[in-house]
């Protein structure tokens, strides 16, 4: 309560001592290596800034940054970002939990343009998402409680995806085909392992509106026995400017996967096992502008099917089917002032489950925040807000926070932030059965959670370096225990988890002579897990959060060749490290790019989650074509 108080009393005292914010040229670094990021706008927070404006650790990937990486889905991006944990059952897409400085998946949300894609029934299926790389502008990631910016389940951090808003026309069509060149396992058919993938993203625009269409496909035969997956992509996104003042939005996307899920959930028993997960999203939504007060409302809608096959050959036995809805209803506003920037509104959020092992079940969600953003003096910029929160099941409760940002000078920047955030039960922890080996607990509680942060951010020419440091307070923590193996795993709110960490990252652009360009990037991630807990139980998923995470990064260009290498070295809980090296070279020749990747360089062998070897040495080749502005 002591902190609570603390916290709104620091939010009533700003606006006295608050000036209308300005930027002042004077500040601002022309060398800098972000300029390329002065001009996007973080979606993520409710009263939208641009990016080199922002209080809070937020890392962007633009564009230009994703098709240089040698990924070819949303889920390898990720892995190259600090602090982002990335934990797939396969490439090409195929299952993925996503989490954030040695949280769990269900504790980090995920959004597309803003609209949340949590899914009730469990955080396995959060990134079953319609979005191509193509398609995307850029990726926000903030790391740390975000209760007061995205509401519930935002425990450790958020991801938002913002996909392009071209006015003008263009089309991106991107082909890529390879294979690890084993033979395949007896059983799972004849040839070597192989997969590939397809997607076109078109935009049609003008100076009044924007319609941006994608379509991915991706077919996979596997890198083992029973791990093949086919992915269908389907998306719409669309912006009409009805005046200078008032703009129509529309989102919407269709999500298709299958695939073999040998060693998903009960290894070595699942070996035949197949999962199809379908999901779909639409949102439809405006915004007005009357001088310095804005308004936004906005309807959407995310659906979702989950089949389940213990026996892919026996569908009369071992079978689990899941159909979730989740109805939002927001309203965002904002309002310039002289004492700065206020944000308010309301959001609700209606989620219903028919399941063959969980039930019928339903909730609401309602919740309702204000935000301030303002300049004290000339150097200090805070923001600080509250989020109130009801839920139909756990009552109310309020989460406050504050961020600060010192400019000490042209080129060091100190910044702190305290927060606080939930994690809400999904229907899975509240209600399954799946006896002899899950069963849910109707009696559990939220997650609760204090984050305090601090880092200093260095600026010059085209080097940029950051050092930070966190620690985090969660109470009710809940895992999935047993006292022994003759009992079913079970979700108890486990005791308190406390968690610190630092985290340091440093690049550099060098400009060479004859068209020439170098490039690097380093991060380190070290995190200090600690249980609060009963002794003599069994863990399912506490002790397989990140320890150490080592990321680097370096690119070369001449003329039209570059050359970009990847490398991740990273350390679980009570598990060897492993490195993985990735690395891909492209050549542009006027409006195609041709790309040859290797995944997993030097053949390292490890798994990422449940009992799935990830693939060893893997080549691709590939070829982009893009024409803009016709």
């Amino acid at each position: 309560m002591k902190k609570i108080i603390f916290v709104v009393g620091v939010l009533c005292s700003l606006p006295v001592f608050a000036q209308q914010q300005e930027t002042s040229p004077e500040h601002e670094n022309q060398e800098n290596p972000q300029n390329e990021l002065k001009e996007v706008v973080i979606h993520g927070n409710r009263i939208r800034i641009p990016f080199s404006q922002a209080t809070r650790d937020i890392q962007v990937v633009t564009q230009e940054q994703i098709k240089m990486l040698p990924a070819k889905s949303i889920n390898e991006v990720l892995s190259y970002i600090s602090g982002v944990d990335v934990r797939q059952r396969g490439p090409f897409g195929t299952q993925t939990d996503i989490s954030i400085d040695g949280g769990t998946s269900e504790q980090t949300i995920l959004l597309i343009n803003g609209v949340k894609m949590i899914d009730a029934q469990t955080a396995h299926n959060m990134m079953n998402i319609p979005i191509p790389l193509s398609a995307i502008d850029h990726i926000e990631v903030l790391r740390g409680p975000a209760a007061r910016v995205f509401g519930i389940n935002a425990l450790t951090g958020a991801i938002n995806i913002v996909t392009k808003k071209e006015r003008h026309s263009s089309i991106t069509a991107i082909a890529q085909a390879g294979s690890s060149f084993k033979q395949k396992e007896e059983g799972d058919g004849s040839g070597i392992y192989a997969g590939g993938r397809a997607e076109v993203s078109a935009n049609f625009g003008n100076e009044n509106q924007s319609h941006l269409l994608s379509l991915a496909q991706t077919n996979y035969n596997g890198q083992r026995y029973n791990s093949a997956s086919k992915n269908t992509r389907l998306f719409y996104n669309g912006e009409i400017d009805l005046d200078i003042n008032n703009k129509l939005q529309a989102m919407a996307g269709y999500a298709d996967s299958q695939f073999g899920a040998n060693g998903f959930y009960a290894a070595p028993g699942d070996r035949n096992s197949e999962e199809l997960v379908k999901s779909s999203i639409f949102s439809l939504s405006s915004r007005h502008q009357w001088g310095d007060f804005m308004i936004s409302p906005r309807i959407s809608n995310r659906y979702g099917e989950d089949d389940y096959r213990y026996f892919k050959d026996d569908l009369s036995r071992g079978r689990s089917i899941h159909y979730t809805n989740a109805l939002m209803l927001e309203l965002n506003s904002s309002l310039h002032t002289n004492i700065g920037t206020l944000g308010f509104g309301w959001e609700s959020r209606l989620e219903t489950i028919n399941s063959s092992n969980i039930g019928e079940h339903e909730r609401d969600n309602h919740g309702f925040y204000t935000e301030l953003r303002s300049q004290v003096g000339e150097r200090l910029t805070g923001s600080a807000g509250v989020y109130a929160n009801y839920n139909s099941v756990f009552g109310w409760q309020v989460y406050p926070g504050l961020d600060l940002a010192y400019e000490i000078n042209e080129r060091w920047t100190l910044s702190t932030s305290i927060g606080s955030g939930q994690r809400i039960p999904s229907f899975t922890d509240l209600y399954l059965d799946q006896r002899p080996g899950n069963i849910g607990n109707e009696l559990l509680q939220p997650e609760d959670a204090w984050n305090y942060e601090g880092n200093i951010t260095y600026q010059k020419s085209a080097l940029n370096l950051q050092v930070g440091y966190f620690y985090r307070e969660i109470t009710d923590f809940i895992d999935w225990v047993r006292e022994d193996a003759s009992e079913p795993y079970s979700p108890v709110n486990f005791g308190d988890n406390t968690t610190q960490g630092i985290y340091a990252r440093i690049q550099q652009n060098f400009y060479l002579k004859n068209n020439q360009s170098l490039r690097y990037r380093l991060s380190y991630n070290y995190l200090d897990p600690s249980i609060r807990s009963s002794e003599g139980i069994q863990s399912k998923y506490v002790l397989e959060s990140l320890k150490h995470q080592f990321i680097a990064g370096i690119s070369y260009g001449i003329d039209n060749l570059s050359l970009q290498v990847e490398n991740r070295w990273l350390q679980r809980e009570l598990a060897n490290a492993y490195n993985v090296t990735d690395i891909r070279v492209n050549y542009n020749w006027q409006k195609l790019l041709f790309f040859t990747e290797v995944t997993n360089l030097f053949d390292a062998e490890y798994t990422e989650a449940g009992a799935v070897p990830m693939p060893t040495r893997w080549f691709s080749l590939g070829l982009r074509f893009e024409l803009n502005k016709f």
